[in-house]
């Protein structure tokens, strides 16, 4: 069915307004098996609250799932489907004149991936807020299969991660350089700076799914780096692709992913440690305090041990009737900020780039 010809009920709700806990109650009811699987790809687009409903319509149908951004440059979407409604999805979408080549990637492991589905219009698919003029879409780095680019990495190519820290933390390509940042707006002028002396130097970029190399490549290319190669389908098609050839990987650890599951096991390598005890784990958690929130690793003795919490501040506070808490928090007598937390730091002692 053609996207434009999908007609919606000023009646429908176009919004999820169920709580978590009703949304789980309905997975766990769910008599079918979901899988999850990710697409993006940079095209222009039009109408976009008007495309935004569309989506959600259709997609609703199917009992679609996931977290989606659509912007003027295009498409990114992470998305969990009953397995009986793949095909018609499929089908649905290369459809779309603009998504008829587009790369369906399904996940590396199944696991609840997302309980709801949301569909934002943004400025960028990838928030790096890089000024136009510093990039060109059309010119970006040359796409490599795996074969490719285990062939580059062999004859000493630089390897760039272009995730943020915490994701290179817990997996990564071995000898990659992982730039030391946690938000997506400082990664590209970190990368050029790491790579200042090396623009004629061979340079392989990996990212999750694909979609931060795209416009990545395109902004080392327009700053004067001449052999920019990308990884086709990022990690989640690597790991496929060696599993289906029997090939070593070259990627070692785990591939965090943004959904409940928090990764997905490549190689059976634990690199990272625990955040509080710096045993080895490589498993992501958010604080259980809700007023905190962070992201970090924590080992299961720790998880007892601090209740799920980043800190005995944490798990202090969270023993507190619910109340009591939002009073204190309210009344500004103690803060929990990600941003400026000394407690939680990754590890990256050994990931820098040889000068």
């Amino acid at each position: 069915m053609a996207l434009e010809n999908v007609k919606i009920s000023m009646n429908k709700s176009l919004y999820n307004k169920k709580n978590k806990e009703q949304l789980l109650k309905e997975i766990e009811n769910e008599d079918f098996q979901r899988i999850t699987i990710s697409f993006y790809k940079y095209i222009n687009l039009k109408h976009l609250n008007k495309f935004r409903d569309d989506l959600y319509s259709q997609w609703k149908k199917l009992d679609v799932l996931g977290r989606v951004y659509i912007a003027k440059e295009g498409i990114n979407a992470q998305l969990s489907l009953p397995e009986h409604n793949l095909e018609k999805f499929k089908n649905e979408l290369l459809s779309i004149s603009q998504f008829n080549d587009i790369l369906i990637k399904p996940a590396v492991q199944e696991g609840l991936s997302f309980l709801k589905l949301t569909i934002k219009v943004k400025n960028e698919i990838v928030a790096y807020k890089v000024p136009e003029n510093e990039f060109d879409m059309a010119i970006t780095g040359i796409h490599l299969n795996y074969k490719d680019y285990h062939q580059k990495i062999d004859d000493g190519a630089i390897i760039i991660d272009m995730r943020n820290n915490y994701e290179g933390e817990v997996g990564r390509f071995k000898n990659a350089i992982i730039p030391d940042v946690d938000r997506s707006e400082d990664l590209l002028p970190t990368v050029k700076k790491l790579l200042q002396g090396h623009e004629d130097d061979t340079v392989l970029m990996y990212c999750t799914g694909g979609i931060r190399c795209e416009k990545a490549s395109s902004y080392l290319i327009s700053h004067g780096f001449t052999d920019v190669n990308q990884l086709n389908g990022g990690v989640i098609k690597y790991a496929h692709d060696i599993k289906n050839d029997n090939i070593e990987s070259k990627f070692i650890g785990k591939n965090f992913v943004f959904d409940h599951r928090l990764g997905e096991n490549i190689t059976d390598d634990i690199i990272s440690q625990c955040h509080q005890c710096d045993n080895p784990s490589n498993r992501h958690l958010d604080c259980d305090n809700q007023s905190c929130h962070i992201l970090f690793i924590q080992c299961e003795k720790c998880s007892i041990k601090y209740n799920n919490c980043c800190s005995e501040k944490c798990t202090e506070f969270i023993k507190l009737p619910k109340e009591e808490q939002k009073r204190i928090f309210k009344e500004g007598n103690i803060k929990f900020t990600a941003q400026i937390s000394n407690k939680i730091k990754p590890r990256l002692k050994d990931l820098k780039i040889n000068p």
